[in-house]
């Protein structure tokens, strides 16, 4: 099979290159930019393009399938010239779906905690020896790559997503994989841009869960008003409906280990906070959906440590040493929901201890004017804030400027600081007293280019 890629360079694009390649399929790609880490593991596998750019004469009547990344737009000239030769065209969740169609499909989807579900099931079933497909949008400690596609497979695992599916489909990618079992964690408005109205992104959500093959299950949080709503819907015979709510936990009397109930066992597990116990519930009812005990599922949970940048901790200070115990944690939050769950977690986690927050506001729905008013709020949990944004990213995005004093009234919490300079935050870190207490950096970004780790340790003393 010959497949060649417009925008290879992108997270889940280069991963699925990688993965048609270890397959045996012979692959090839174009982009216009390349960043870490797509550019160096495509060198590594002989998949870097020679030159950046689009390149129409690479695609020829030779080719099998031609795959399209949402970076790509409706007039790239690769683009062009393969439908002109009538070429098959596939989304990269269409092509998921065909290379998976004989599996048993789990697809997680949410506006939060979806890739975090979707590790926990990948980790229990690899511990229990199931041989399976995936497809994920963060790496997991285990896996070299966020996807995997085999002939061997009898179950595949999506992370299921609600955005716009590519240039020429503006529908969500979740709706083309038809799962047998549909996860949904939970529904917080997001992806404003494309969905400019609450309503109609709920209605993104409303289309995936009816999307589930005959006999399947909806498993769903029955915390969420809008997910108890949708479930409450009629279904063809034979889907099962299965609410969640997420097991207790507690905290061990020193601070020092997390303990969850999961089916009346007293499990000591590497994770914690009431979104977290969500994620991990969802992820036993979808690993019974094939076949994974109880027994089996806790064992296998008790080790699992996370996906990265969710809840990651980056570095820990000696307890006895002169930041007693501090710790740094890296979180991928970003939106509302994403922000208040990952703050109230760690309050949880460490109630006797400042929080030192510090968040960027990155992605489209942020940056938009009229959509900070949801962050309301949201930092409370914090005794200390800081939110960074940048001016030019703004103007990058061709979105209404709005100013620091706009962010603040927007945050209201009192204790922010609303910073537009990376070296202002570092600065600004650097005064804290972070000594025996807890920093979380919150971003789907790098607050402007900031090695993250680095500058933990350097705060930490580490």
């Amino acid at each position: 099979m010959r497949v060649h890629f417009i925008a290879i360079g992108g997270a889940v694009m280069h991963n699925l290159a990688l993965a048609l390649q270890a397959k045996g399929y012979d692959v090839s790609g174009s982009d216009d930019e390349f960043f870490e880490p797509s550019k160096s593991r495509l060198a590594a596998h002989g998949l870097l393009p020679d030159l950046p750019g689009w390149h129409p004469d690479r695609i020829t009547t030779e080719l099998d399938a031609v795959i399209l990344g949402m970076h790509a737009t409706e007039d790239n000239p690769e683009l062009m010239r393969a439908r002109q030769l009538g070429l098959k065209i596939y989304s990269f969740p269409d092509y998921l779906y065909e290379q998976t169609r004989r599996e048993k499909r789990i697809v997680v989807g949410g506006s939060h905690g979806k890739t975090t579900t979707t590790a926990m099931i990948m980790y229990v079933l690899r511990h229990c020896g199931v041989d399976f497909d995936y497809m994920v949008g963060a790496q997991v400690d285990g896996f070299d790559t966020m996807v995997r596609l085999s002939d061997t497979a009898k179950v595949a695992v999506f992370e299921g997503d609600e955005y716009l599916t590519s240039p020429l489909d503006r529908t969500s990618k979740f709706l083309h994989y038809h799962p047998d079992v549909a996860v949904i964690t939970g529904i917080a408005w997001d992806h404003v841009n494309v969905f400019p109205v609450f309503d109609g992104y709920v209605d993104q959500f409303r289309k995936f869960a009816h999307s589930i093959m005959p006999g399947g299950s909806l498993i769903y949080c029955a915390k969420d008003a809008n997910l108890r709503a949708i479930a409450a819907e009629d279904y063809p015979q034979g889907v099962t409906i299965l609410p969640y709510e997420g097991f207790p936990w507690r905290v061990s009397p020193d601070g020092s280990q997390v303990f969850a109930d999961i089916c009346g066992t007293d499990l000591r597990v590497s994770v914690f906070g009431d979104h977290n116990m969500q994620n991990m519930q969802a992820a036993l009812l979808a690993c019974r959906q094939v076949g994974i005990s109880d027994s089996q599922f806790a064992e296998a949970i008790a080790t699992f440590g996370g996906a990265a940048r969710r809840l990651q901790e980056l570095c820990r200070a000696a307890a006895d040493g002169p930041m007693r115990g501090a710790v740094a944690y890296l979180d991928f939050a970003h939106s509302p929901s994403k922000l208040k769950a990952t703050i109230d977690a760690v309050r949880s986690r460490y109630p006797g201890r400042k929080v030192f927050a510090c968040m960027e506001l990155h992605t489209f729905s942020s940056l938009t004017r009229d959509f900070l008013p949801q962050y309301a709020g949201t930092m409370s949990g914090a005794d200390h804030a800081i939110v960074y944004f940048s001016p030019e990213v703004i103007q990058h995005k061709r979105l209404d400027q709005f100013s620091a004093s706009d962010v603040a009234e927007a945050f209201a919490h009192p204790d922010l600081a609303v910073l537009t300079s990376p070296a202002d935050v570092v600065a600004r870190l650097r005064q804290a007293d972070l000594s025996g207490n807890v920093l979380l950096l919150m971003t789907s970004g790098n607050f402007g280019g900031l090695d993250l780790k680095a500058l933990a340790a350097e705060l930490l003393n580490v």
